[in-house]
């Protein structure tokens, strides 16, 4: 079964707490997923930031809503209980709430057009219309920005020269902690003349190891099994274990297998994974804006 939208979870949530007691959210959201017979997969799925659960996220937005409205009340951290305008509710025997219904009261309408966060997540979020709670737009806002990044910066490295796509895999590697200083990784790596770059360069700035780079500036053909065998046997000639392959298409299925059956240790970098590390590190991108989400600190507002 789908993981249910927010709205959806509103009345099951409403009906949980009918009873009156208080009720823990960690074990109604246990109970919801019971109730919904969602798998273990489906209850470890988390959102794309890895920060939290999809669906603890969910019921934690249902319940938002539902607070917002007066239907339910926070009676401690984690804690909370259906009120008496739950119970009438219920009462009604509705057969759903949703964002549409709860804005009959009008402290929550009122509320929701103060809500100036909410204007900003996302215009869509209009009653019956959404389905993904505001974290969700925002993280899937992000994914969808950072990776039209990637493919313009894929692009981009596609155009460049041999010698600035060179230039470029030592500045990623320094960012990432190998190679000591530019003028060293300058020496090392940009042995080879043939649209990529052939070298070694160190693992740590004390040079204990060394890891042999090989990188093709190619735009559509894949790297296959036997440029991966000319360079596993270059690795093992220097009695090495060590390599990282970077190319800016992909590599086949059958190169792939043959790095997980050998003795070295061969890591396969092709153009998506390169355009995301370079993001990541700061290598041809920069930061533009920062938005922070905070949460309330319900600790200060316990009274001694």
């Amino acid at each position: 079964m789908a993981i249910p939208d927010f709205q959806s979870l509103m009345l099951p949530i409403l009906k949980l707490s009918a009873d009156g007691e208080e009720h823990l959210m960690k074990n109604a959201v246990e109970k919801l997923a019971d109730e919904f017979k969602l798998s273990e997969e489906e209850r470890k799925v988390m959102l794309p930031s890895r920060r939290a659960f999809l669906f603890y996220n969910r019921v934690a937005w249902a319940k938002y809503h539902l607070s917002l409205a007066g239907l339910l009340e926070s009676t401690s951290r984690g804690v909370f209980r259906i009120t008496q305008r739950g119970i009438d509710s219920i009462l009604e025997n509705p057969k759903k709430i949703n964002l549409k219904y709860l804005s009959r009261y009008p402290e929550y309408a009122e509320a929701r057009k103060n809500n100036k966060e909410e204007k900003l997540v996302s215009k869509e979020i209009q009653l019956d219309r959404s389905e993904s709670t505001p974290e969700e737009l925002l993280e899937e806002g992000y994914l969808s920005i950072r990776q039209s990044l990637a493919q313009d910066i894929l692009a981009n490295i596609k155009r460049c020269s041999p010698s600035f796509f060179e230039r470029t895999v030592i500045d990623l590697l320094l960012k990432m902690g190998y190679g000591g200083s530019r003028i060293e990784s300058g020496k090392a790596v940009g042995k080879s003349g043939d649209e990529g770059i052939d070298g070694i360069i160190d693992q740590d700035r004390l040079g204990l190891d060394s890891i042999y780079i090989q990188a093709k500036k190619w735009d559509d053909n894949p790297v296959g099994r036997p440029e991966i065998m000319k360079f596993a046997g270059a690795i093992q000639a220097k009695k090495a274990k060590k390599g990282v392959f970077i190319t800016t298409s992909r590599f086949t299925k059958e190169a792939h297998g043959f790095v997980g059956d050998i003795d070295s240790k061969i890591i396969l970098i092709d153009g998506e994974k390169l355009a995301e590390l370079m993001i990541d590190f700061n290598v041809g991108a920069s930061t533009q804006i920062v938005f922070e989400i905070k949460k309330i600190d319900t600790d200060y507002f316990l009274e001694e």
